[in-house]
């Protein structure tokens, strides 16, 4: 009996090992991602060394949201068996908890093991520019578009040059991208720019170009209507903040652009119909403030506040 026994016993991890494998198998297979998590759970709990399982168990809980259940997995990769794409897929799911430093760290790991990793270097970029290191985020970029010149790439170096105040860099980015897809979004973007630095009549025209291809984009309206605004062609401004609530009838940007827009019109009644339109959706929205500060979080306060405040006096008295 004893030498039954030790035969037996002999035959179990190799029986264990093929049940194993096969679940691993059927769990590649799954398209439910609850299936993939139980069935590699399964698979780990009969083989704790199988290293693949976890790796796997952690895409599945990632893309499931669990991304401390992820990292958790991951963790135990790195542990016994450290390798590229393991602290790449961690620092992916640190990012998407805006762990932006943990991230970092992952991404620099990821890259030193594989100096060639093109994602892990793009992603790299992105959690610099989410610290703030934009210097340093448009070198990994840089890099990154020697190799792979992407438009979505050129527009996030373009958003760092800008948050470095280097208006010519960011502009030659944006005109780049536009020149690989030149889709809505990269016309929204660069015109979106030009507004900002006071270029009204180039921004108006490249929100056209953004709405000529993509009738949808319902920021483009606001924006264009804003340049409208800022140039003087009032009716066409309503035309466009109009359209803009058409959209979102919440808008409350939309309604302060229309307020803005009939007051220079003399239109004084639905001047101020939109300008109480929008006091009443901002004071709901739990905010105590009052008189100017009560606009304090919307695009003209921020972003055109000395048209605003000269024309809120005139506006609030309506």
């Amino acid at each position: 009996m004893k030498k039954i026994y030790l035969i037996i016993l002999a035959l179990f991890p190799l029986l264990t090992y093929g049940q194993a494998n096969k679940i691993f198998r059927k769990a590649l297979k799954a398209t439910d991602l609850n299936e993939r998590v139980e069935l590699f759970t399964q698979v780990i709990n009969l083989d704790p060394k199988k290293l693949d399982a976890y790796f796997y168990r952690g895409i599945a809980k990632n893309d499931l949201g669990d991304y401390e259940g992820a990292i958790i997995d991951y963790s135990k990769i790195i542990v016994f068996d450290p390798d590229a794409d393991t602290y790449y897929n961690r620092g992916n799911s640190k990012y998407s908890l805006q762990d932006f430093e943990g991230a970092k760290q992952d991404y620099e790991s990821a890259i030193k093991l594989d100096p060639n990793f093109i994602d892990a270097m793009y992603s790299l970029g992105c959690a610099k520019y989410d610290l703030g290191d934009y210097k340093n985020a448009i070198t990994d970029f840089t890099k990154v578009l020697s190799q792979a010149p992407q438009a979505k790439i050129f527009t996030l170096r373009a958003s760092a040059y800008r948050a470095l105040k280097d208006y010519k860099e960011a502009l030659k980015d944006y005109t780049y991208a536009i020149l690989i897809t030149g889709n809505s979004d990269d016309y929204y973007n660069r015109g979106e720019f030009y507004l900002s630095v006071n270029l009204y009549k180039k921004a108006n025209a490249d929100f056209s170009k953004s709405i000529k291809l993509n009738t949808n984009n319902s920021f483009a309206y606001f924006f264009r209507g804003t340049t409208y605004l800022l140039l003087g062609k009032y009716e066409h401004a309503i035309s466009d903040f109009t359209k803009s609530l058409e959209f979102d009838i919440t808008d409350f940007d939309a309604m302060l652009g229309l307020a803005l827009s009939y007051n220079k019109l003399n239109d004084f009644n639905r001047a101020k119909m939109y300008f109480q339109k929008a006091k009443t959706i901002l004071s709901s929205n739990k905010n105590d403030a009052e008189g100017l500060t009560l606009f304090k979080n919307t695009y003209w306060s921020q972003n055109q506040n000395y048209i605003f405040s000269k024309d809120y006096e005139a506006l609030n008295a309506l």
